[in-house]
């Protein structure tokens, strides 16, 4: 079985669906984890709101929903994972603890200033991993 992880935040992760249903056996011998991430934040004005306060693990985002509903739709087997934290420490710790064999991400494209000023979590997950990381870019 050949596993991949798609993180997936945005409406653009749809993406991945073609790429992963154009894989070679894709209903037979591919599964897919699709992650989503609650990034941590504390705001504090009078009080103080923490993620853990209104984090809810089984609360998905329509995008996640959809890009599991289609891979679903072509017969790929497909799991569902949301996690709270650092988006680049949770996408890491899952492709390791899953054994991954690729970790597929879509990211906009940004100039190289946009890019150096801002970071990029593919960027970071790129940077992080000995993994095969393939990345669709949209403009």
């Amino acid at each position: 079985m050949y596993t991949l992880l798609v993180p997936a935040k945005s409406d653009r992760s749809l993406e991945v669906v073609d790429y992963v249903t154009g894989l070679p056996a894709a209903d037979t011998a591919v599964e897919v984890i699709v992650c989503n991430v609650f990034e941590e934040f504390e705001v504090a004005d009078d009080t103080v709101v923490r993620s853990d306060d209104v984090y809810d693990d089984t609360e998905l985002p329509d995008s996640v929903r959809d890009v599991a509903d289609a891979l679903d739709a072509a017969d790929v087997d497909v799991t569902v994972r949301r996690e709270h934290g650092d988006p680049i420490e949770e996408i890491l710790t899952i492709a390791d603890e899953a054994d991954v064999d690729e970790i597929v991400m879509v990211s906009r494209q940004r100039s190289p200033t946009g890019k150096a000023v801002f970071g990029s979590t593919t960027q970071q997950v790129l940077l992080e991993t000995e993994r095969p990381v393939t990345v669709l870019t949209s403009e």
